[in-house]
């Protein structure tokens, strides 16, 4: 956890710059690499729908948000993937469970991520 989801993307792309995505939002967030969740989301596209990264993570501060789409954005537009959306899917860990446990299941207590 977190994830980095893509739709509407080739494969080949996705998998090529895997990579350097992983590089960045870890440099950025402090979560370990090997934590990071890369997925390509396959869809049938119904109407005109954009190219998206959804950001699935727990809550950051604003400036934070704002650092991690600048970087990822940077790259894909490095790469003409300039007319993407990206946005984020905030996770609560009162309602992120691992093992059928909740990561956090009251205020007062620490995230326990192992």
């Amino acid at each position: 956890m977190p994830f980095l989801r893509f739709k509407g993307f080739p494969k080949d792309f996705i998998t090529s710059v895997s990579s350097i995505m992983i590089q960045e939002f870890s440099k950025l967030t402090g979560v370990l690499p090997e934590k990071v969740k890369i997925e390509l989301l396959h869809i049938e596209q119904i109407n005109n729908s954009p190219l998206s990264l959804e950001i699935l993570m727990f809550p950051r501060d604003q400036e934070l948000h704002d650092d991690i789409v600048q970087a990822l954005y940077r790259i894909l537009d490095e790469h003409g993937y300039g007319d993407v959306h990206i946005f984020f899917i905030l996770l609560s860990p009162h309602l992120y469970y691992k093992e059928g446990q909740p990561l956090k299941t009251n205020p007062s207590e620490h995230i326990s991520i192992t």
